[in-house]
């Protein structure tokens, strides 16, 4: 009987002690998925006062806290001597992103074309 309160306890005191990102989030967070063949140096995006920096194929950035969001937004890439833009005519018609994680998945076609894709974290 002892044996089996002393687990029920643990198992208790686990439960109310492990947290993960989602329960004290408060702003809308942003990272960058790399999906191109590419170094990306810098990632511009939308007015951010920090760029991405250093997203290589196939890996993330981390997660940037974002005042305003949308699923899509102005965004400058940077690889070596190339710049890459994609650049939004305007939002409307569209609604701010809730608060929450959001990746901005891009790539570069053959052509330069930036294209993004929007994914809910």
């Amino acid at each position: 009987m002892k044996k089996y309160v002393l687990v029920l306890a643990v198992l208790a005191i686990v439960g109310i002690s492990c947290t993960d990102r989602d329960d004290e989030v408060d702003a809308v967070n942003l990272r960058i998925r790399n999906v191109s063949s590419i170094i990306f140096d810098e990632v511009i995006v939308g007015e951010a006062p920090e760029p991405h920096l250093n997203v290589t194929p196939d890996s993330f950035s981390e997660y940037f806290i974002y005042e305003t969001a949308y699923q899509y937004a102005f965004i400058q890439i940077t690889s070596g001597e190339e710049t890459y833009v994609l650049q939004p005519i305007d939002f409307v018609g569209e609604t701010e992103l809730p608060i929450g994680f959001y990746t901005y998945e891009l790539d570069v076609s053959d052509t330069g074309e930036v294209l993004l894709n929007f994914v809910i974290d």
